[in-house]
């Protein structure tokens, strides 16, 4: 199989209905955390939920409380910045924050948090890649590209399922 090969599906999840594609070999290259105009995002992809079986079963054992770290070879197109901060963000702990001031700072740039919220938001692997656990200095949320009940709501799942409270200003 070739790895041009796109296949993309919406992904049923507790929290809403999403969208993910993967390549010819598997590899996730995109999580939308809104389906509407999934279609047109690569009108080349293939809709195949068989492809994506993978991706809605992990998903479907997140929302279960069973699944904390999410198993896919990444394949996301970005600056070498941007991955940085993206496998920086795979780093947080479930059920954990932190602010874009102190991923910035943890980075090595420590006037960067306006450059690394930029680059957080250009996530293409939203939730996968856990975006939503990068809230404001004064644990405020802020910036989410599926909206900030949705942020919210992440964050009290993995917090319940962590078995603590949520606090948003332990960052």
């Amino acid at each position: 199989m070739s790895s041009k090969e796109i296949y993309w599906a919406p992904i049923a999840s507790k929290f809403g209905k999403f969208a993910a594609w993967v390549d010819g070999e598997g590899r996730l290259l995109r999580f939308h955390l809104r389906s509407s105009g999934a279609a047109h995002v690569d009108r080349d992809a293939e809709r195949n939920e068989k492809k994506l079986a993978n991706v809605q079963k992990q998903m479907a054992e997140y929302d279960a409380g069973k699944r904390r770290d999410f198993e896919f070879e990444l394949a996301a197109e970005g600056s070498s910045f941007q991955h940085e901060v993206w496998n920086a963000l795979v780093e947080i702990p479930f059920g954990e924050t932190t602010s874009y001031g102190a991923l910035a700072k943890r980075l090595g740039y420590p006037n960067g948090a306006r450059a690394v919220g930029l680059a957080n938001g250009q996530n293409p692997i939203g939730l996968i890649v856990p975006c939503h656990r990068v809230i404001g200095s004064d644990g405020s949320l802020i910036g989410y590209g599926g909206g900030l009940p949705l942020k919210r709501a992440l964050l009290e799942h993995e917090a319940r399922v962590a078995g603590h409270p949520l606090d948003l200003f332990s960052v």
